[in-house]
């Protein structure tokens, strides 16, 4: 099934075993029994069939981490070479069963989707073992053609796609759209011992302008998916890291080439209440050379990208650092000189008089300037000594002894 995200809590056991160990499988063991072994474990543990053993749930968990790190190659080898410290945990998170969700959760999820989170869903376990019994109804998908139709949720419509073998060496390309911009999964599922079906890849649709598709690109080199995932969850952890994580979702495909024969693909309806549209479509690429080879040089830029942001993700964080520590010392420095300013501005406003006048002025009701006396008046009458020493008993004298003349020459005039 591969990885995926889930609603809630942490994607790895609390207690952690070697995924060798919880898959039984050896070392050396290949893809093929890798996968097949993770067939049957999670059949077994499937939460759909065991709804009252909750540690059926906790052992699907375990088995589902262990095959994300075994079936990545990368991942793989960076266990194999320094254990679960080599590998980042908290991006490998599991995948949710609506079918397993109670009514609340589902509506959390499908809010959750709404804003732009992706959500990613396990497959129904009920439509894995019809699928590995054979008992599913497969509708023939000819080379060139395409078909219509309606899912219901948590359920899937098979179709068969017979290549011969010029078809199989030219390559082939699976799509599905839906203008209706449902949610569902694009199914490859290879024969199985049995007669059955074993699911050996899943792509989930993406949203591409104003429709969700889902494409399986079989052309004889090595082709890659996005994995959205990855590149949400470094968004909610680092805003800023976002960016540099953008290519990590880029993923190898695991089968490159078809070989002439019938091959089962499947549309699953992922959507949380209501039928998924859609349209599915199976051509060979004889026709599309330019096309084939402008896709696997533009792959090659993309994975050379990866590489340079790898490295200039380190030289950012670097110059990153070094421009935080100048930004705050500039904030320190700008500060220190505004109060460096203020200091001086205060010491210099200290340097007069303005005060003292003020308050002798205020005491004779006069302010400095205001007066339209001669200046020698104005001296006399702000004159200390004046106001309140002999000159104000002069005054009084002259005024009684010219109130007197007056009256004296009054009596002589008479």
């Amino acid at each position: 099934m591969g990885t995926g995200s889930k609603l809630e809590g942490t994607s790895a056991p609390a207690t952690r075993r070697d995924p060798y160990e919880v898959l039984c499988v050896s070392r050396d063991s290949n893809d093929q029994e890798i996968k097949t072994a993770y067939r049957k474990l999670a059949l077994k543990y499937h939460p759909d069939k065991n709804a009252s053993n909750p540690e059926a749930s906790e052992h699907f968990k375990e088995v589902a981490f262990s095959y994300s790190i075994l079936s990545d190659p990368e991942k793989r080898r960076q266990y194999d070479n320094a254990g679960f410290e080599a590998i980042d945990a908290d991006a490998m998170d599991m995948e949710i069963d609506l079918s397993n969700l109670g009514t609340v959760n589902t509506m959390f999820a499908a809010l959750f989707s709404k804003l732009g989170v992706p959500i990613k869903t396990t497959i129904s376990a009920n439509v894995l073992e019809e699928a590995l019994s054979g008992t599913v109804t497969v509708r023939p998908l000819p080379i060139g053609t395409s078909v219509s139709g309606k899912v219901e949720k948590q359920c899937a419509h098979f179709f068969g796609v017979t290549i011969n073998e010029q078809q199989a060496e030219s390559g082939v390309v699976v799509r599905v759209t839906s203008t209706a911009q449902s949610k569902f999964k694009l199914l490859y599922f290879e024969q199985d011992a049995n007669g059955g079906y074993g699911l050996a890849l899943q792509e989930d649709s993406e949203k591409t302008g104003k429709a969700t598709s889902a494409g399986m690109y079989f052309l004889h080199f090595q082709v890659y998916r996005m994995d959205s995932t990855l590149n949400a969850l470094a968004m909610a952890k680092d805003p800023e890291a976002a960016f540099f994580k953008r290519l990590e979702g880029l993923q190898p495909c695991e089968v490159s080439e078809l070989k002439a024969g019938t091959h089962i693909f499947a549309v699953y309806g992922d959507n949380f209440f209501k039928t998924a549209t859609y349209t599915i479509e199976a051509l060979c690429v004889k026709s599309y050379e330019d096309t084939t080879q402008k896709l696997k040089e533009i792959e090659g830029q993309i994975l050379r990208k990866r590489n340079e942001l790898r490295q200039f993700e380190t030289e950012y964080r670097k110059a990153l650092a070094r421009f935080q520590e100048v930004t705050n010392r500039y904030t320190q420095e700008k500060q220190s000189v505004d109060e460096l300013l203020k200091q001086r501005d205060s010491i210099h406003s200290s340097f007069t008089i303005t005060k003292t006048i003020n308050n002798s002025v205020g005491g004779s009701g006069l302010s400095n300037g205001s007066s339209s006396k001669n200046p020698g008046e104005d001296s006399n009458a702000e004159s200390p000594g004046e106001d309140g020493g002999s000159d104000g008993k002069d005054k009084s004298g002259k005024k009684k002894w010219f109130n007197l003349n007056l009256k004296g020459s009054d009596k002589k005039l008479g």
